[in-house]
């Protein structure tokens, strides 16, 4: 009866170890490995799990062996993946998911792999828990990371709300924002440059979509200094990453439904801008309308924004700037809730490129 019962619980592991993509003697790598980097808002209250709630935070190591797997909390959520360069692709952990297969049958060497979280993970609260590599494979270096480095603040544009959809009537979903598409996330590429997003859907600089005409207690400066949304829990450690570039796209939900009080939304930015300076004293700051303005609300942004920067430069601050992206159309297609395609995400980093090498003196690709 003992044998039987050994007999069974050995088939048993066997079939766990099959059913869940495992060789056996594979190397787990803790999440805590240092060659393994983060860029974004990462808390590391637990080294062994740590979680991340905003788009576009990367996992990037180098890996030997033929095979990667990632092991992460279940529902976790969606992630765009890139190996060697190659066409990224997408992988998500459902209800049940704890570890997502990400390349086998690579030729035996060296690799690089970059985890781009591709969704808002305020409510999921995704954890990475390490890697899985083939027998006797290791983390033989630590990547080299960019030198140049960029930082987002802004709203569903910024996060790539519905973006995998072409029918403007669809509704919200994870499994259709996608960060790795916007006019953010893009520009960051063709500059090579290291990306740290502060975006949600919704968020305004005084107030939030369909928020009170006064405010909103939890719009961005009230978030902006969590290392995750919407928890006081841990604050972020502003020495931990200094941008070079700054680009804040905020001002759409605050004007989005009537009544706004324009002259909060210009005081919120003014105010906001200042944090943002003294965080990164000598960071080149570009204030942003996004692609969803049109008419008065747009006027109005504008007018607010040119008004804060007239102000920052009367005061000596030549490092801040305007930047208007295209008002969308139509016809380039829409995203859910009509917010911008892939396509139109796409035009706006053609936009903003160039300007942004102009006042930096990057080269870009």
């Amino acid at each position: 009866m003992q044998k039987k019962q050994l007999f069974l619980t050995v088939l048993l592991a066997l079939v766990l170890c099959a059913s869940s993509g495992l060789a056996q003697g594979s190397v787990e790598i803790s999440p805590s490995h240092p060659h393994i980097a983060y860029i974004g808002r990462v808390s590391f209250a637990n080294p062994e799990s740590p979680c991340f709630t905003y788009p576009g935070v990367e996992i990037r190591t180098v890996f030997e062996g033929t095979s990667l797997r990632m092991k992460v909390k279940p529902n976790s959520g969606y992630f765009m993946v890139e190996i060697d360069k190659r066409e990224p692709f997408k992988v998500g952990a459902a209800e049940n998911d704890s570890v997502l297969l990400l390349a086998q049958n690579l030729p035996e060497g060296r690799h690089t792999v970059k985890i781009i979280l591709a969704y808002e993970g305020y409510q999921r609260r995704p954890e990475f828990r390490g890697f899985i590599l083939d027998k006797g494979k290791t983390l033989p270096q630590a990547p080299v990371l960019p030198s140049r480095k960029m930082e987002f603040i802004g709203n569903s544009i910024t996060c790539g709300y519905g973006a995998e959809v072409t029918d403007p009537t669809a509704p919200f979903k994870d499994e259709t924002e996608n960060h790795y598409y916007t006019y953010a996330a893009a520009t960051a590429r063709a500059f090579d440059a290291q990306n740290l997003i502060v975006a949600r859907s919704g968020i305004g600089i005084y107030r939030n979509y369909g928020g009170s005409k006064t405010g909103s207690p939890d719009c961005m400066p009230a978030m902006y200094g969590q290392t995750l949304f919407k928890d006081p829990s841990e604050q972020w450690d502003f020495s931990r990453y200094t941008p070079d570039v700054v680009c804040i796209n905020l001002g759409t939900n605050d004007t989005s439904t009537q009544p706004y009080d324009t002259q909060l939304l210009e005081n919120g930015y003014r105010n906001f801008l200042k944090t943002v300076r003294n965080h990164y004293p000598d960071a080149k700051i570009v204030l942003l309308t996004g692609s969803m303005l049109s008419g008065k609300p747009l006027q109005d942004v504008k007018k607010a924004l040119d008004q804060v920067v007239a102000e920052a430069k009367e005061r000596g601050d030549r490092q801040v700037y305007r930047f208007d992206l295209s008002p969308q159309d139509g016809s380039l297609g829409y995203g859910a809730s009509y917010h911008p395609s892939k396509q139109q995400q796409a035009k706006g980093a053609k936009e903003l490129i160039p300007f942004i090498a102009e006042i930096t003196g990057w080269t870009y690709e």
